[in-house]
């Protein structure tokens, strides 16, 4: 309702690429590095289980939400979505 429905056949014509992906790491990467300059400064137990979470959620929670549950089922793929080529290589 907002966009105009377009040309289904140019949805996968933009690859994707790892540095497509820049954004979405840095989410994570810049809470990391300021935790880290945090307990280098201060040791902190809180600081240090906030990171041990935003480490296991970052890695074991979007391997097993991207891979298990999302492109698995996603209909897009069926059209060639560059995301799910990105991570579903074999």
């Amino acid at each position: 309702m907002i966009f105009k429905q377009g040309d289904s056949s140019n949805f996968c014509m933009a690859g994707m690429s790892w540095k497509d992906m820049i954004p979405d790491i840095l989410v994570s990467l810049i809470p990391l590095v300021i935790g880290i300059i945090l307990l280098i400064l201060k040791y902190d137990p809180l600081i240090l289980s906030a990171l041990l979470l935003l480490v296991i959620s970052s890695t074991t929670g979007n391997s097993l939400i991207r891979g298990k549950l999302t492109c698995r089922y996603c209909k897009q793929k069926e059209s060639g979505c560059p995301a799910y080529e990105l991570f579903n290589k074999k």
